[in-house]
């Protein structure tokens, strides 16, 4: 049971990993192009795939937890580059997947 969540967690890993680095070589040609820091935020990538969801998760996270949640927490994460949070979340699933070593105390 655990090993198959293990495979879960490493292939969402492995995806978001994947995710991160094209975001990332995007952001880095673009920026290239415009001779100046150029980056694409995650709000920008979420509303162009999923307007409706990004409007959805807005309005339950202002009414279950507080406008302050939505404005201070979510906007400052959904204002950052695809590849700042696909990044983190993609290691801590990659650490969360792997496999437990055993010590042997001596």
């Amino acid at each position: 049971m655990y090993a198959l969540l293990r495979l879960v967690l490493r292939l969402a890993g492995f995806f978001l990993l994947g995710v991160a680095v094209v975001a990332a070589v995007v952001d880095g040609s673009r920026s290239v192009a415009a001779s100046g820091f150029s980056f694409t935020p995650l709000a920008e990538v979420w509303a162009e795939f999923s307007a409706e969801s990004l409007a959805l998760a807005g309005k339950a996270i202002v009414t279950h937890v507080g406008s302050w949640a939505w404005d201070w927490v979510i906007g400052a994460v959904l204002s950052l580059p695809v590849w700042a949070v696909a990044m983190p979340a993609a290691f801590l699933l990659l650490a969360a997947g792997s496999a437990r070593t055993r010590r042997e105390i001596i």
